[in-house]
């Protein structure tokens, strides 16, 4: 039957054993060699690349095999590939003339989309869940067939699924359709599948959404159920557990709750209110970003929300990026738009005169407003909007500075990112597509010109990166840097762009040293990105809970009773002095329940005065998280307080003595 090596096990399908004959297949390998139930598929080593089977494949060959379970990406994909199959077995049992839609493996899990007037309900899945288990129970054969498109366009026609018919007719001639079938059930799919149903152990339905079918909102509003699959129980409840945390740290919950922002629907769908506390998070926030900036030699510059179409046209936007910009509107009998980037309006001002080589670099920066298109479907909260407020600046710098002034943003971005607490950072380096050019405005000197230097600023860095082929931007590449969060969740951050189309479409230049006109390097950058999106994720990081400096209220004072009010007002006006954002609770309620409604509030610091406090000129001092302080003079809690917001420390200055 073969041997275990260093490499894997050896696989002789043919020899003198007669263990493997043709026909045996790598569910035969995996019971030869004593491996265990958590192996759900098979990797083989090939002389072009490994190649990841399915076990029921067949052993037609000598082969070193490598068995893989749920901890490989592939592996974990083919198992909540076939939990989506069960779960649409399942729903096929219990509402009989369902219609299938899709059901592929995703991120944490699997989903499945159905067509049926039944509305599906949180009773229903738990009913559903009841009857996965049952079909798990049966541990039915997972079986491929292979079918001709006329037979396979057939076999759907006469089982009532039209979905499934448009996706048959929409594969390239030519292409394998398979089928794979579950006891009753049977689906169109390329897989790959586990081998038996049995091989689920631990799994959960989590929700029912809208879809439509294909993403298109002219097609008919499908339901989606998710759920999720793991090997075990222990791993599926720890997976439950950061759901709950998740939900806990939604940030439209907490906007609501700590009164931070709103999106008014009688106001528009994807448009942000800010309310007085979340405007003070981000004024906070935005003259800490001047500030910084101004030290870095930018010049912040205000620009129109609105320009003439031609604009666009010049910039290529009108032609490449239309379908994300709004219509445009009629003024003076020329039209006009709502900007969707700043870029063109820093580049005029950078024309309104000659500029030498002495200038340069010109660093324009703009906390701008811009306006694009979002399918209703995928606006979410503040993360996915249609007005946002872009933390925006563009470098204009000579070809010989280039690299240098890439430099110099990665550094900036660095230093924002880690004041805010994102320590874990992935830089992506996206690059055009070299089969898709047509895509692109440019030709390719200017675009290996702006790759070579991007790469260059991230190795002179020594920064990891990927290369993401095909995600540049249509006018130049750019480096994306994804930063993770306490939950160890992906954001979209900074974005860095080294354009050298923009400055040649609009005919900009400096007058080099040789008294000649030369043409600029164009440098577009977002260190935080999106004033809203990045908000939203800050409230979801720290769970609402915003270090000290950001905090829109620091501190509240709290009297015990109304004798101890105008000492209470005395302090707070004292700490309001000193800088500190504080409030003066000065109703009716008991002492807990304010201590714990300032709990909720997420408050840093909460000061009780009471009989004693007033009588020693002192404050008795709590934090929402270290709890009880004990007493202390005020002028010590101000003096640290103010050092604590200053420093734009992330913990408790008395955490930290």
């Amino acid at each position: 039957m073969g041997h275990e090596t260093k490499e894997g096990f050896v696989v002789k399908w043919n020899d003198q054993s007669g263990r493997f004959i043709k026909g045996s297949a790598f569910l035969d390998v995996k019971k030869a060699f004593g491996w265990k139930n958590d192996v759900l598929m098979v990797q083989i080593a090939d002389e072009a690349q490994p190649q990841v089977l399915e076990l029921r494949e067949a052993v037609d060959r000598d082969c070193v095999v490598e068995p893989l379970g749920f901890e490989d990406e592939k592996a974990r994909e083919a198992l909540r590939h076939t939990a989506s199959h069960v779960l649409a077995q399942a729903v096929k049992r219990l509402f009989p003339g369902t219609r299938l839609g899709i059901g592929p493996a995703i991120e944490d899990g699997f989903y499945y989309d159905f067509d049926t007037e039944h509305r599906f309900s949180q009773e229903d899945l738990a009913d559903i869940e009841k009857e996965m288990k049952r079909i798990v129970k049966q541990n039915l054969p997972i079986t491929r067939e292979i079918m001709s498109r006329e037979e396979a366009r057939r076999v759907f026609e006469e089982a009532g699924e039209p979905y499934k018919v448009e996706l048959i007719d929409e594969l390239p001639e030519g292409e394998q359709i398979s089928i794979y079938r579950q006891g009753e059930f049977f689906d169109l799919c390329a897989g790959p599948h586990v081998p038996y149903t049995g091989y689920l152990k631990a799994f959960k339905l989590l929700s029912v959404a809208g879809a439509y079918w294909r993403g298109d909102e002219n097609r008919p509003m499908l339901q989606r159920i998710y759920g999720t699959s793991f090997m075990d129980k222990e791993a599926l409840d720890a997976h439950l557990a950061r759901l709950e945390e998740i939900k806990r740290r939604d940030h439209r919950r907490l906007g609501r709750e700590l009164g931070l922002f709103s999106i008014e629907e009688e106001g528009g769908p994807g448009l942000v209110y800010w309310h007085p506390k979340g405007a003070m998070v981000r004024e906070v926030i935005e003259n800490f970003w001047k500030e910084e900036h101004r030290k870095r030699g930018y010049e912040i510059v205000y620009t129109p929300h609105i320009a003439k179409l031609d604009l666009w046209k010049v910039s290529g936007h009108w032609d490449w990026y239309s379908q994300n910009m709004y219509s445009p509107m009629d003024v003076d009998d020329a039209k006009y738009l709502l900007k969707p980037m700043n870029c063109p309006f820093h580049i005029l001002i950078y024309k309104g005169k000659t500029r030498s080589y002495r200038d340069l670099p010109i660093k324009y920066g703009e906390l701008g407003t811009v306006y694009r298109y979002e399918r209703s479907g995928v606006l979410h909260g503040m993360l996915r909007v249609r007005g946002f407020t872009q933390d925006d600046a563009h470098v204009f710098c000579r070809p010989d500075q280039l690299e240098e002034q890439l430099v110099e943003v990665l550094d900036l971005a660095e230093f924002m990112l880690k004041t805010f607490g994102y320590d874990e950072y992935y830089c992506m380096l996206s690059v055009r597509d070299p089969e898709n050019k047509e895509s692109y405005i440019g030709d390719d000197e200017i675009w290996e010109q702006a790759e070579a230097a991007l790469e260059n600023a991230l190795k002179a860095k020594n920064l990891d990166y990927q290369v993401d082929v095909g995600e540049a931007k249509f006018y130049g590449p750019a480096i994306d840097i994804n930063i993770k969060d306490t939950m160890g969740r992906m954001w979209q951050g900074p974005t860095i762009q080294a354009d050298l189309n923009l400055p040649e479409r609009f005919d900009i230049h400096y007058i080099g040293e040789d008294g000649q006109k030369h043409r600029p390097v164009m440098i577009h950058r977002t260190v935080l990105g999106a004033m809203e999106r990045f908000i939203g994720g800050l409230i979801e990081h720290y769970a609402g809970a915003f270090p000290m400096w950001l905090s829109p209220v620091q501190i509240r004072v709290m009297p015990v009773s109304d004798k101890h009010s105008d000492y209470a007002k005395v302090v707070a006006e004292h700490l309001e002095k000193q800088g500190l954002r504080t409030e003066c609770d000065l109703g009716q309620d008991k002492i807990g329940y304010k201590i714990r409604q300032a709990q909720l509030e997420k408050v840093p610091y909460m000061i009780i005065v009471g009989d004693k406090e007033k009588q020693a000129g002192n404050i008795s001092v709590r934090h929402r998280s270290l709890g009880d302080l004990g007493p202390m003079g005020l002028d010590e809690f101000a003096s640290k307080a103010k050092h604590e917001v200053s420093s734009k420390s992330l913990e408790s200055v008395f955490a930290q003595s």
